[in-house]
């Protein structure tokens, strides 16, 4: 299965501490992506979301271990999760986008 998950605090900086000067909660989020990292789960970070690649167990323990985190500098966590339920299949972190830019390919030329 695939998750996509974002993960913060979600008090308000006055209330958590948890944000900087400047409103960001990128050291609270950094945290998390550590946990992700750490899991030696296949993943992917960008802008918006981490999305992690395992079975239903690994992937849930992972996503609470981040909670975890990020709750441990704030008192309210904000979490959302996306999944790709599909079992018998792995690799699909890369494969989905392998066939995305493939059918963009293809039409493009059709």
């Amino acid at each position: 299965m695939l998750i996509a998950f974002s993960v913060a605090p979600s008090a308000p900086p006055a209330v958590s501490g948890a944000a900087d000067e400047t409103g960001s909660v990128s050291a609270a989020v950094a945290r998390a992506v550590g946990v992700v990292r750490s899991s030696g789960l296949p993943h992917r970070t960008d802008a918006m979301f981490t999305t992690i690649e395992g079975s239903w167990e690994e992937c849930m323990a992972v996503i609470k271990e981040c909670c975890d985190v990020v709750g441990a500098m704030a008192p309210r966590v904000s979490l959302v999760l996306k999944a790709d339920i599909r079992p018998g299949f792995t690799g699909e972190l890369d494969g989905k986008l392998q066939r995305l830019e493939e059918a963009v390919e293809n039409q493009s030329h059709g």
